[in-house]
């Protein structure tokens, strides 16, 4: 199924029914008044994040969305029935923004959540309302308001703990394919990627965590090289991102280079995400003979003066990989220890230096 994480859709909520004008008339009741009933309100449209769903491909060829409108009020004090609410399922992770302002709505982050997005409108009101001393037999009742009318855009961000970062062919999706039980398409051509796909890392009871591979980034992505930064809102979400870079280009680019031009795409998409924990993976390292190895590996860390945690792996062969991940459990671990207020374990203690 093709990954589709956004999407335009129109709601219309319903309108509120009309109050009715009526007057009572029955046998030995010579002044009955009025007894007109008021309109019943409108239906409102609400969007209900379901876990069971991945993507919002739904939304592709179905997207105007109408909620019921309320009956008109009777006479015999008979009040209108409200217009049924219609709920709209989304994935979880879904951004809800307004169109016409570009304020966001809400952001449905749990499964279950729900969202007004349109309200319904009120019922009108009937004659019994405008009864009074002076006018006993009114023939006066009020109209219900319209419902409301919104055009939506729908986001989608995967909701992951990990993100993976790298240029096409870095070894991503080979990564998340050694890590766990995702299965990627993996070819020897650039963006072999074209969706975003997620992977769950089991390391044992209750230890576990959601990785997500994004399509590969170039430079100039931000201008739209490439499959430009489309992808980019997945990683938002995460706490960590891990740089995977190609330690032995068979091309001969230069990878510290290569880790520069995705810094500076990240940096015009957004700056927050340079100041998040990342962590380089040099991948591939089965290509160089391995007396070489942690020489090259030590010499990339030297020329970028990096100061975050690197490792040295090689994902084809699952070498190191679940090293990496023991090392993330280890970081959200003492993520959490430090929330609860605890110190004895904090996350610079995660820290490995090409362990082998």
């Amino acid at each position: 199924m093709k990954f589709v994480d956004e999407a335009i859709i129109k709601v219309h909520a319903g309108d509120g029914g009309n109050g009715c004008i009526s007057f009572r008339r029955e046998k030995f009741i010579p002044f009955g008044g009025p007894d007109g009933g008021d309109g019943g309100s409108g239906g409102s449209v609400w969007l209900v994040a379901d876990e069971g769903l991945n993507t919002l491909i739904d939304f592709r060829h179905q997207r105007s969305f109408k909620a019921q409108r309320g009956e008109n009020g009777m006479g015999s004090d008979m009040y209108g029935k409200g217009g049924g609410d219609n709920s709209i399922r989304v994935p979880v992770g879904t951004v809800v923004t307004n169109l016409d302002t570009d304020e966001i709505i809400g952001d449905l982050t749990a499964h279950g959540q729900r969202l007004l997005v349109a309200q319904g409108g009120k019922g009108g009101l009937g004659n019994i309302h405008f009864k009074s001393s002076v006018n006993r037999a009114p023939r006066k009742s009020t109209p219900g308001t319209p419902g409301e009318v919104r055009e939506l855009k729908l986001e989608l961000k995967l909701l992951a703990d990990v993100g993976l970062l790298g240029f096409p062919n870095a070894g991503k999706s080979t990564f998340i394919r050694a890590v766990s039980a995702a299965t990627p398409r993996v070819a020897d051509y650039p963006f072999t990627t074209l969706h975003p796909n997620l992977g769950v890392v089991s390391l044992g009871t209750d230890q576990s965590f959601v990785i997500a591979d994004i399509p590969g980034l170039i430079e100039g992505a931000a201008e739209g090289a490439g499959l430009g930064i489309q992808f980019l809102r997945h990683v938002a979400r995460t706490r960590l991102l891990l740089h995977i870079v190609d330690i032995a280009p068979i091309d001969g680019s230069d990878v510290a280079e290569q880790v520069h031009a995705i810094e500076h795409e990240l940096e015009k998409f957004d700056p927050q995400l340079l100041q998040r924990p990342r962590w380089l993976v040099l991948n591939k390292a089965d290509v160089l003979p391995e007396d070489e190895r942690q020489g090259v590996a030590e010499a990339v860390v030297e020329r970028l003066g990096w100061t975050q945690p690197w490792f040295l792996v090689s994902a084809i062969a699952r070498e190191n990989t679940m090293s990496v991940c023991q090392q993330v459990q280890r970081f959200f671990e003492a993520q959490h220890e430090a929330r609860e207020g605890r110190t004895d374990m904090l996350p610079g203690d995660v820290r490995l230096r090409g362990e082998s």
